[in-house]
């Protein structure tokens, strides 16, 4: 699949009282899929999903896109978790590609929160 990432109303939202905040936390550990992707991927609003790229992996919940149809693209917005899946190299930027990204998105169990792998 092919992660995009940007900025959402919810994480700008959760990032203004601050990025530890509840709000921004939960804005930025989820992946929008779409829909027929998440039937043939057999994964329910809410599940947990295993993100990997080359340059990491990470476990975040997934929802139903409300954009959609997209299918084979995949929206998360800019956080830690996003981050974690990009190119470290920011070609004298000093800002990662986030769009456009090479992933793979399987289904994942997990107990408690999901988190950062690695």
């Amino acid at each position: 699949m092919i992660l995009i990432s940007g900025r959402s109303l919810e994480q700008g939202l959760g990032k203004e009282a601050s990025k530890f905040s509840k709000r921004y936390i939960d804005a930025t550990m989820v992946c929008q899929i779409d829909p027929k992707d998440m039937n043939t991927l057999n994964v329910s609003e809410g599940e947990n999903v295993r993100i990997s790229s080359q340059y990491g992996s990470i476990i975040v919940k997934a929802v139903k896109s409300k954009y959609a149809p997209h299918p084979g693209v995949i929206f998360m917005a800019y956080g830690p978790w996003a981050n974690s899946l990009t190119n470290p190299e920011t070609h004298g930027t000093g800002m990662p590609s986030f769009k456009g990204l090479e992933v793979e998105v399987e289904p994942v169990k997990v107990t408690g929160q999901p988190q950062k792998e690695g």
